[in-house]
């Protein structure tokens, strides 16, 4: 029998492509699942940070998941922009994991004039991992009992109280309290929050809100007196601590997150199966104890209601910085 040409073409075509068919499911059959090979943790601050604590506590309820390690590699410096380049450039296979904060991926943009990474372009969104909040601190000798005394003395003595940070959460966290407040505070910028308590407790500045697991300790010893909460939410930790908005300042909420990105154009059901293991992980032991000493909690989403809420923080960390008339660098 024979087939005319056309038909002949016709068949060739069909066994073409039951050959791709057939080779394509032989090489998804033989492809690892993921993870196959060490998971890298990249962590934009020093070790014993508390981001750093958070993804060593992560990680070792990832490891007990999947039988793989999981490598923390600490890259500090730049706020945390030394760490967001070199993921945003690593290969997009999900083995490398920026374990992040607000800093990298809300707050710089509005403070450089020129990032080495594009927050939202370069990165694929897997989950939020955690929240927290921070406290309002003054010395425990100083006059003031309450949130309302403080500003009192503030509106009296304009420019004359001062206010340390040592992260950009706790800089923005005052200049939004200055905002809402109507009062004129003078910032005094340290290299990180644990240095800003010793000048608190030294006397050489009057306030500060910090992060609950740099100020709570100070708090509990009788160092420092904790007049509010920065979150909308009291602090399990200082339960009869009531937050700044409730204290009387009016919208006041300013807190911090932690979140896991990968590098952009990494495969859907690679990020699906990340997002799967870190949000188990902040409910294993290990993460919850660090959540409870840190005083903050866990948090998860989906890529999407990570990359929308990105999205409000950065705005929102924009205006507050716009608004404090801080000139990027």
């Amino acid at each position: 029998m024979r087939f005319s040409p056309d038909r002949r073409r016709a068949t060739a075509a069909a066994a073409t492509a039951l050959l791709a068919l057939t080779l394509a499911h032989t090489a998804a059959a033989q492809a690892p699942a993921y993870p196959a090979k060490a998971i890298t943790f990249v962590v934009p601050f020093a070790a014993g940070s508390a981001t750093d604590q958070l993804a060593r506590a992560l990680g070792q309820s990832v490891t007990t998941d999947t039988q793989q390690p999981v490598v923390v590699e600490n890259k500090g410096g730049a706020s945390g922009m030394i760490a967001a380049q070199a993921v945003a450039k690593a290969p997009a296979d999900g083995y490398t994991v920026l374990i992040t904060t607000n800093t990298t991926h809300a707050a710089n943009e509005h403070l450089y004039k020129k990032l080495p990474y594009d927050p939202v372009k370069d990165f694929a969104p897997v989950t939020g991992l955690g929240k927290g909040g921070q406290v309002l601190v003054v010395n425990a000798s100083a006059p003031y009992q309450n949130v309302g005394e403080l500003l009192a003395a503030a509106k009296k003595n304009p420019g004359k109280l001062s206010f340390g940070s040592g992260s950009s959460s706790s800089r923005m966290a005052g200049e939004l309290l200055k905002q809402l407040a109507g009062v004129d505070i003078l910032h005094v910028p340290y290299k990180s929050n644990p240095l800003a308590i010793t000048d608190l407790l030294g006397g050489q500045i009057d306030l500060m809100i910090t992060d609950t697991s740099t100020g709570v300790p100070q708090v509990k010893a009788g160092k420092l007196r904790a007049l509010g909460y920065s979150t909308q939410k009291r602090s399990a930790q200082l339960p009869d601590v009531p937050t700044i908005a409730e204290a009387g300042v009016k919208g006041y909420d300013m807190g911090y997150w932690f979140a896991a990105y990968v590098p952009a154009g990494t495969p859907a059901p690679v990020v699906a199966r990340l997002n799967e293991l870190l949000s188990k992980a902040t409910r294993a032991p290990a993460a919850r104890t660090f959540f409870d000493t840190a005083g903050s909690e866990a948090w998860t989403s989906t890529p999407q209601e990570l990359a929308r809420f990105q999205a409000e923080e950065t705005q929102k960390w924009g205006r507050v910085i716009k608004a404090a008339g801080i000139e990027p660098e």
